[in-house]
């Protein structure tokens, strides 16, 4: 089992090179998509400050299904275009939505969810799925955290073999 306390949040950009430390101790020991992405998950959810959802929806079939996640229940299935994270599939761009209550078809699975960062998991030009983070708070995410969760998505797809994923 990997022990690791909680990253404190001193300056956020050594907060973030020290996530992605970890998080590729965690994906460097292990060949399971579903492994990894479940400690991906965790690591997220423990160490973000101010939010409630940290988890993954994977592409199948057109749609995005629920993957590992750590949080309240979430929605199971969300079409392309559907929301914050089937809008961020469809484009394949990040979304960053500060208040998603004004976000057009925004899907509420919490209702204490405010803002939302979603990045896409596209490797070689396929879409693979979507990597969702809500927070309770408004305006919890920015440039900042946009660019280092990508590079998070960024070091999954060097470890994930994501073709194994039916």
């Amino acid at each position: 089992m990997h022990e690791s306390g909680r990253i404190e949040f001193e300056d956020k950009n050594r907060f973030y090179r020290i996530m992605l430390v970890r998080l590729e101790g965690l994906l460097s020991s292990e060949s399971d998509w579903l492994a990894n992405l479940s400690n991906a998950a965790a690591l997220l959810y423990t160490n973000l400050q101010d939010i409630n959802w940290a988890g993954f929806y994977l592409m199948k079939k057109g749609e995005l299904v629920l993957g590992p996640f750590q949080g309240k229940t979430a929605c199971t299935r969300i079409k392309s275009g559907k929301g914050v994270c089937g809008t961020a599939a469809a484009e394949m761009r990040i979304q960053l939505v500060p208040n998603v209550h004004l976000f057009p078809g925004h899907i509420a699975c919490d209702c204490a969810s405010n803002s939302e960062i979603v990045i896409p998991i596209v490797k070689d030009g396929i879409l693979y799925g979507v990597m969702d983070i809500d927070s309770p708070e408004l305006n919890r995410f920015d440039e900042l955290d946009a660019k280092y969760l990508q590079l998070f998505a960024d070091k999954l797809n060097e470890y994930i073999d994501w073709s194994q994923i039916n």
